[in-house]
């Protein structure tokens, strides 16, 4: 029903004979000729790990920033498929793009990873998640990931880790870019978009449409009984604008939306009245989510030493599931920010945040509409001595139904030399109850606490040129986990709960090992990951369900004259769920792009190429082998 915790055990022999490994090969392959032609690059800069733009070398968290040139040269087929290829995350998906899909970090379930739209906080408040299959990657400028403690900064939620995904904002002089694209299953995907400045004004909007016929979410014989040979496939239409207005140098309002309208089929069972309560898989069993996301905020630099930020922000989730007797919940999200910079130095500041978040949730699963809002100060600083990097985060939030909780964070690094730096980080964290989990009918517990987290991890990074590598150590111990509890004897008197319900029952042990590298030489570029984890029940020493023992991934680039070929391979370890062990597999991605002028680009690619038949979660299937051609116009002028 949800997406629950599992995976493996890494002991320290194995993490150490990859990282052995895999840092000597990169390495090696650094120490060949770079060429004339390189240059140093300089570190991106992220917002993610402090709230507050900062050069990603100079922060003690662990953050990945993905930009848009990355986004578009990927072969990935959606935003949770292009985060797996990161170390650290995993996905899992109820059969192919455009079906109900959940990201884990560091092992972490998807109910634990916060999610921001341009600021905003996003997802369903009954289901205590984030549709990320409602978002279409066409739309997004830049994904940040935070791998790690987020909740001081954040609040709930934020137990793996934050994805935070900005927009497209217009600069420079007016744009114009087109994109078309078909492939195998009946898919094919379009967009558009303009942006441009001038005269204080920046703007973007842009639209999308994506379509897959796909094939049966489901293979035969599943544990349920719910296969139907009818294909699942999916339509996606989203639209994107942002409008800023400078008053001021200095000063500038700006207002952000995002629509997103998912429809999608799945397979699914009704069941008959009494006697026998007969199992029927027949119908036509579809999802519809309509997610609006839209903000209005207002920065200011008041002088040289402080900045302000004013943010009044909505997310709406209205889905509609079913075949005859569909279900239908709807959430608002109201938040309301106020963020203040302060710069003590040259390479100090504190943000000290307060922050308001309404909540409401509608549907006839709940006895009546409900409701809850949370208030919170948060206090962050970093500060670099020298050598020495100094982080430290507190936070406090008062919840009108599960109370108040406090958070915090501390964090030091230093740089070595010879392009080496080391980092340790240490915080806590908590993962608030769902709507569902305190209110559903029949399974609902009103008395359910927030899980409690306590994280840990050490990192060692290196950059010289255009080569980089990091490993990255983690544990993290959750307490109190929100499980579905089968023994009647533990829920309330109702008869409605003769089938089990809610309660913080299970404690979670996620740790695990990260190796990251990168090689640029020329117009070769090469990068990989591995990902090690050990995610289980300490209650009973379980693995937690659908996560990997390990996942590797490598992504090789050429570019030439006005070609660039790529490849990219995946390879994701077993997992358990259900008592069943799902195999591990290893998929291939390959593409090519020719650029035929300045403004024009044909592209083709072929995902999976090897057509292996890949389990996402039990029971489940993704598509095979899927060629796709494409052809994409970008200029400058209107």
């Amino acid at each position: 029903m949800f997406f629950h915790r599992s995976a493996p055990r890494a002991p320290l022999a194995v993490c150490s004979r990859y990282a052995l490994a895999f840092i000597s090969a990169v390495t090696a392959l650094s120490l060949q000729p770079i060429g004339a032609q390189a240059q140093t690059r300089l570190p991106p800069v992220t917002v993610i790990a402090t709230r507050e733009p900062t050069p990603l070398n100079q922060v003690t968290a662990d953050v990945i920033v993905i930009d848009a040139q990355r986004i578009r040269d990927s072969t990935a087929d959606s935003l949770e498929d292009l985060l797996r290829r990161e170390a650290g995350v995993q996905v899992s998906r109820n059969g192919g793009p455009g079906h109900a899909a959940g990201v884990l970090i560091r092992g972490a379930g998807s109910q634990s990873t916060l999610v921001l739209v341009d600021g905003v906080r996003i997802g369903s408040a009954t289901l205590g998640s984030a549709s990320l299959d409602a978002i279409s990657l066409s739309q997004i400028e830049r994904i940040e990931v935070l791998r790690g403690p987020g909740s001081s900064l954040y609040g709930a939620d934020a137990v793996g880790g934050v994805v935070s995904i900005t927009t497209r904002r217009g600069e420079g002089s007016a744009s114009f870019s087109a994109h078309l694209a078909g492939g195998e299953f009946g898919s094919r995907e379009g967009d558009v978009a303009v942006s441009g400045a001038g005269a204080g004004i920046d703007f973007s909007a842009s639209l999308s449409a994506e379509h897959s016929d796909g094939v049966s979410a489901l293979r035969p014989g599943d544990q349920f009984g719910n296969f139907n040979r009818d294909r699942d496939g999916y339509t996606r239409r989203t639209a994107q604008a942002r409008l800023g207005y400078t008053l001021i140098p200095g000063h500038r309002v700006a207002l952000s939306v995002v629509d997103a309208r998912l429809k999608s089929q799945f397979d699914s069972s009704e069941f008959g009245g009494p006697p026998d309560f007969a199992q029927d898989p027949s119908p036509n069993f579809r999802s519809r989510l309509n997610t609006h996301v839209a903000g209005l905020s207002y920065d200011g630099v008041v002088n040289s030493f402080w900045t302000t930020r004013v943010q009044v922000a909505l997310n709406e989730d209205n889905s509609l599931d079913g075949a005859n007797f569909p279900s239908r919940f709807i959430t608002r999200r109201d938040q309301y920010t106020w963020q203040n910079a302060f710069k003590l130095g040259a390479q100090q500041q504190v943000v000290a945040v307060l922050e308001r978040l309404e909540e409401r949730a509608q549907s006839a699963s709940f006895a009546a509409n409900q409701n809850r809002h949370n208030d919170a100060v948060g206090l962050n600083y970093a500060g670099q001595f020298g050598a020495h990097l100094l982080s430290a985060d507190v936070r406090y939030d008062d919840n009108s139904v599960y109370g108040d909780k406090a958070t915090g964070r501390l964090g030091y690094g230093y740089e070595i030399g010879h392009g080496f730096s080391a980092r340790a980080l240490i915080g806590t964290t908590f993962r608030a109850p769902s709507f569902n989990d305190l209110f559903f009918l029949g399974y609902g517990v009103d008395t359910i606490r927030p899980e409690k987290g306590r994280s840990a991890e050490v990192g060692l990074n290196w950059r010289h040129e255009d080569s980089n590598a990091s490993l990255t150590l983690f544990r993290n111990r959750v307490r109190d986990l929100i499980n579905y509890e089968p023994d009647r004897s533990f829920c309330p008197v109702d008869p409605s709960y003769d089938f089990g319900c809610a309660r913080n029952v299970d404690r979670a042990r996620l740790q695990g090992a990260t190796l990251t590298a990168g090689q640029r030489i020329g117009g070769f570029s090469l990068r990989g990951t591995v990902d090690l984890l050990s995610a289980r029940d300490t209650r009973t020493g379980e693995r937690l369900i659908r996560r990997a023992t390990h996942q590797e991934t490598v992504a090789a680039d050429y570019q030439f004259d006005a070609w660039t070929l790529g490849a990219t391979l995946v390879t994701l370890g077993n997992r358990i769920e259900s008592g069943r062990r799902l195999g591990g597999y290893s998929t291939l991605d390959v593409q090519a792009r020719w650029r035929v002028t300045p403004q024009w680009q044909l592209e083709a690619k072929v995902l999976n190429l090897a057509d292996r038949d890949v389990e996402p979660a039990r029971d489940y299937r993704g598509l095979g082998r899927q060629a796709w051609f494409g052809v994409r116009y970008s200029g400058i002028g209107l």
